[in-house]
């Protein structure tokens, strides 16, 4: 794959994220709320951070490890999130992850970007699985994947740990198999 993909949903685009975006992804990402309750985003989140993950994303597409969108509204062009695929190649599944700045929860953004990945994976990276994790303190985004078409296959007990306190973590997954009999 040569160049970027752009995807675009009802409401969204899902593109490259660029140095003109590391301002917004501060600004939201720069939030407890957001590192609370994600996985890999720091607290306090400044702009080294968002060059990092710009750089990651710009690698991981060159090697073919990962697939980082940004997440920008159609009616403003603003930024307001990010959603990528952490490629496995080997295993021909890749794993979801994503943030939502706070001020857009609530407004089905981040299923609306999940599905759109899961829609592109299977049909043009031929993928045959993805998965996707939760802290189970964030059972929002636990309805996210289940709204995306994904099944809980497990729960793993304090298995992250943040801030020296520990977190169980929620797994979900959904094969092309259960994809094409639902879509």
């Amino acid at each position: 794959m040569d160049e970027f993909p752009k995807i675009e949903t009802e409401r969204l685009f899902l593109g490259k994220l660029k140095a003109a975006d590391i301002p917004a992804i501060v600004k939201h990402a720069s939030n407890k709320n957001i590192s609370d309750f994600t996985l890999n985003l720091p607290f306090p989140y400044n702009e080294k951070d968002a060059i990092y993950w710009i750089n990651l994303a710009n690698q991981g597409f060159k090697d073919g490890t990962n697939i980082i969108f940004g997440i920008k509204r159609k009616s403003d062009n603003q930024f307001i999130g990010g959603i990528g695929l952490t490629i496995a190649r080997r295993f021909n599944r890749a794993e979801i992850g994503y943030w939502i700045a706070e001020p857009f929860w609530r407004k089905g953004y981040a299923t609306e970007a999940t599905k759109s990945i899961i829609k592109y994976g299977f049909g043009h990276l031929d993928l045959n699985k993805f998965t996707s994790s939760y802290l189970a303190k964030n059972p929002a985004s636990g309805k996210v994947m289940e709204k995306s078409g994904m099944t809980k296959e497990g729960e793993l007990k304090e298995h992250i740990r943040k801030a020296s306190e520990y977190h169980d973590l929620i797994v979900f997954g959904l094969t092309k198999e259960q994809f094409e009999k639902t879509n």
